[in-house]
């Protein structure tokens, strides 16, 4: 990363949290703190003239973490001239690329790779998913023109030819909680956007690839793994 000496520069990064939710139809919120002392800013200075900051993020919805981030943080983002994301993700060719990495080779899909009885759980489940989607998907979502139909499409089009490591993080976002909270950006998304309305120049500090090959390097026993359906005795 390089940041210009005239400007403060802000890296905003991820930080992967593993949280078990309490159920599926209640969204995960941030405990209150007890004071403005004990919330943890997630913020580090680079000390330079002018200062330098490192902020992690979570893949959640702003809404239910903004009130939460102390004022140091907001304070460091909109002192900054330019701001460089894990990925840019208000760029076409991102989401064009992340779509395309996740797909297997030609010729192969889900159901030759997946054990059989493990394939028609899957095919259930997303069928249940479907189903129910119309029922969660709140009035305020159908007012801005999102339906349920359209929204499992874009969510859950074209899983069969999508590798298991990509079904697995799929299948973990189609919760009543998480299609409730769909139209609002996650954070990194929402600082982003914020980035581009303020004109701060933006940037991204990794490309697509260097995120997808390790996923895509995991084979299926690391995937199973890996899933908190497992983790839970589900599996």
């Amino acid at each position: 990363m390089r940041c210009y000496a005239a400007f403060s520069c802000l890296l905003v990064s991820v930080i992967l949290q593993n949280v078990t939710p309490k159920s599926h139809s209640q969204p995960w919120q941030c405990e209150r703190p007890k004071s403005p002392s004990h919330m943890n800013s997630f913020l580090w200075t680079i000390k330079r003239d002018p200062p330098s900051y490192l902020f992690g993020t979570i893949h959640v919805p702003y809404t239910r973490v903004w009130d939460f981030i102390p004022e140091n943080s907001k304070k460091a983002f909109q002192l900054s001239s330019n701001v460089f994301f894990e990925l840019d993700l208000t760029d076409p060719y991102t989401i064009t690329a992340l779509t395309s990495c996740q797909l297997l080779p030609r010729g192969e899909s889900l159901q030759k790779l997946l054990p059989r009885e493990l394939y028609r759980r899957l095919k259930s489940h997303l069928d249940y998913v479907k189903h129910m989607m119309p029922h969660w998907m709140t009035p305020d979502q159908r007012g801005k023109g999102l339906y349920a139909d359209y929204l499992f499409n874009a969510i859950a089009g074209n899983w069969e030819r999508k590798r298991p490591v990509w079904v697995m993080l799929m299948v973990n976002s189609l919760t009543e909680a998480d299609i409730r909270s769909r139209g609002v950006p996650v954070l990194d998304l929402y600082l982003a956007q914020e980035a581009e309305r303020l004109r701060k120049r933006t940037g991204a500090v990794e490309r697509v690839e260097e995120q997808c090959h390790p996923l895509n390097g995991l084979n299926f026993s690391q995937v199973r793994e890996a899933s908190p359906w497992k983790r839970q005795g589900r599996e």
